[in-house]
């Protein structure tokens, strides 16, 4: 293989920038490889057999693997046909010597895009690169047509309401989503700020690449940095591959944190660090990924009362609210429950939308008292349960959950409290902080992230207390 030093190097940076697995068991051409390929503005990973090979392939997805067919031990053929499983999207070309061109040809059934016969000039391999990197932007081009397509052809997120809040959201929405800047969205539990949130990307210049959702209260806080910036294999125990975080898989799109309030200190300050710069690394990596994605957040808790607690930071709590959005509970939007119920039934039975009267009178008068101390979820409940029991239109109120028809029989119950504690019955700090949050759970009718805002703590710790709750009112007894 000879060199040429007079070929123009291209942009390391450009679009034609290839990541190259080079596996040849000759000393002088990986050498030769090592210097070239990325004279060309390529990166590459050298390799000196097809065992070596496989393993990289294992850890990292290359966009050209060249391989020689006459290796000891795993030859050619064997790493094309592992790659293939390994790496579907990588292509290969082939380096052999004149007595293996038959099976250089035979090759390319298994989708060789080419074949290099040894020895061969550094300008051809070029050409064949250029090719490589033409493919791959064609196929990139094609499922960027077929991710918007399919954006414009699918049902996009319907916020659905005409009272004033409600105008007020849309309009906000319609004013921060063509632009790249942070949102915060603010509400109780269940209004449904990720709806609003869809509604964003949608509306957004990034509307055909991804949307990804995290529940920060959901992630076990063990692998909250694994779920969200990946991991490189052996990162830690159980890290049997390598991994990519969801700030990854939402390159180029938008990331939903909802839920942030409910992230420990120190993932708040790794994600101030992301969020700041776009860069992050993989837990167990020293390389730094550069991402590309629009930051939406949601919480239903006291931000700033976090801040004054320390249990959030200030400086990360600046960087998200650049843009807030409030989305109002669903008792301060009466006149929208009636379009809801409709919208939701529908999503279950759309065969019924010529159907005027959906509801009876009595249904209709129901659902306009009821508190909907849940909010939207509460509804979207509630609807479910009556189209199972409803196969046709009006429903009825006997169609509706008991806790919804029956308003007066829950007035009329007393919660029963546990007794206060008096100088016979003295309790423990523990015992007391189980009754308050009992207390608080009763006083927002089973709204238990209510109960947790009202207290000041997270629903984690809520449901702690709550699971102590039978010993306490033991010794209470």
């Amino acid at each position: 293989m000879t060199t040429n030093k007079n070929l123009q190097s291209p942009d390391p940076l450009s679009p034609d920038s290839l990541s190259i697995l080079f596996a040849d068991d000759e000393k002088e051409l990986q050498e030769i490889a090592r210097i070239e390929l990325p004279y060309f503005g390529h990166r590459v990973t050298v390799c000196p057999d097809g065992y070596t090979a496989i393993a990289a392939l294992e850890k990292e997805e290359f966009d050209c693997l060249i391989v020689d067919l006459d290796m000891p031990g795993m030859n050619g053929i064997q790493v094309i046909e592992r790659a293939m499983t390994l790496s579907p999207r990588t292509e290969a070309i082939v380096l052999t010597g004149k007595r293996s061109l038959e099976t250089a040809i035979a090759a390319l059934r298994f989708g060789v895009i080419d074949y290099l016969s040894k020895p061969c000039r550094f300008s051809e391999l070029k050409e064949l690169l250029a090719r490589v990197a033409q493919r791959r932007r064609m196929k990139q081009k094609a499922a960027n047509l077929e991710r918007m397509e399919r954006a414009t052809t699918s049902k996009t997120t319907q916020l659905v309401g005409t009272s004033q809040p409600m105008q007020v959201v849309s309009k906000l929405v319609a004013k921060v989503a063509p632009t790249n800047s942070t949102v915060l969205i603010r509400g109780e539990t269940g209004c449904g700020k990720e709806l609003v949130a869809r509604s964003v990307h949608e509306k957004s210049l990034r509307h055909g690449k991804p949307f990804i959702a995290i529940n920060c209260g959901a992630l076990p806080e063990h692998l909250i940095e694994s779920e969200l910036f990946g991991h490189k294999k052996g990162a830690f125990t159980g890290a049997d591959m390598q991994r990519q975080g969801l700030f990854e898989a939402a390159n180029g799109g938008t990331i939903f944190l909802d839920e942030i309030g409910e992230l420990p200190m120190s993932m708040q300050a790794k994600l101030l660090r992301v969020l700041e710069s776009g860069d992050l690394r993989r837990v167990g990596d020293n390389e730094i990924i550069h991402v590309d994605a629009r930051i939406v957040c949601a919480t239903h808790r006291d931000l700033e009362s976090m801040v004054v607690s320390g249990t959030f930071r200030e400086d990360l709590l600046f960087r998200i609210n650049t843009f807030e959005i409030h989305v109002p509970p669903l008792r301060d939007r009466v006149e929208d429950v009636l379009p809801l119920a409709r919208h939701l039934y529908l999503r279950h039975r759309p065969e019924h939308v010529s159907i005027d009267a959906l509801f009876s009178e009595d249904a209709i008068s129901l659902l306009l008292q009821h508190p909907w101390p849940g909010n939207v979820r509460e509804l979207a409940n509630v609807i479910e349960h009556a189209t199972i029991l409803c196969e046709h239109p009006p429903i009825l109120p006997e169609h509706l959950p008991r806790h919804v028809v029956d308003r007066k029989l829950r007035r009329d119950i007393k919660p029963t409290v546990p007794a206060a504690p008096t100088a016979s019955s003295p309790m423990s700090l523990r015992e007391l902080e189980v009754l308050a949050v009992q207390e608080a759970v009763q006083r927002h009718r089973g709204n238990k992230p209510a109960a947790a805002e009202e207290l000041g703590i997270s629903l984690k710790t809520l449901y702690n207390k709550l699971n102590q709750a039978e010993p306490a009112v033991k010794k209470a007894g």
